[in-house]
């Protein structure tokens, strides 16, 4: 999936405008790829856009442990937006990955990250 299609889906699910949804998906890439392992955080990079999989690249430094709370507080911050916002960011922003990505690697990401990831995963269906 083009990073433009990436956002523009994003920017739907989230009732963000599209600029919002641009920079809230980097500060969601960036902080996730944190949480995954160096390996894995460069597997998903593979498989995204270059706009997409740089985020992910740079900060493949991981794993930080940290739960869903903790990355909607950091997104939170960095982009201004309020936690409803950013939790429905985070959402679309998965939903998309799923999407954008092959499954057996995004089953990959899911399983090196907490149960809430999977369960706001769960929420939007």
């Amino acid at each position: 999936m083009k990073a433009r299609e990436f956002y523009q889906k994003v920017a739907e699910r989230s009732q963000l405008s599209k600029e919002e949804a641009t920079d809230l998906t980097r500060a969601v890439l960036e902080t996730l790829a944190l949480r995954l392992s160096p390996g894995e955080a460069h597997d998903l990079a593979a498989q995204l856009a270059d706009p997409l999989a740089e985020p992910v690249e740079a900060k493949a430094t991981g794993p930080e442990r940290f739960r869903l709370p903790e990355l909607i507080r950091r997104v939170s911050a960095r982009t201004g937006l309020n936690e409803a916002e950013t939790t429905a960011g985070v959402r679309a922003v998965l939903i998309t990955l799923r999407e954008a990505i092959d499954a057996n690697e995004f089953d990959d990401v899911m399983a090196q990250l907490p149960n809430d990831f999977a369960q706001l995963l769960e929420q939007a269906s």
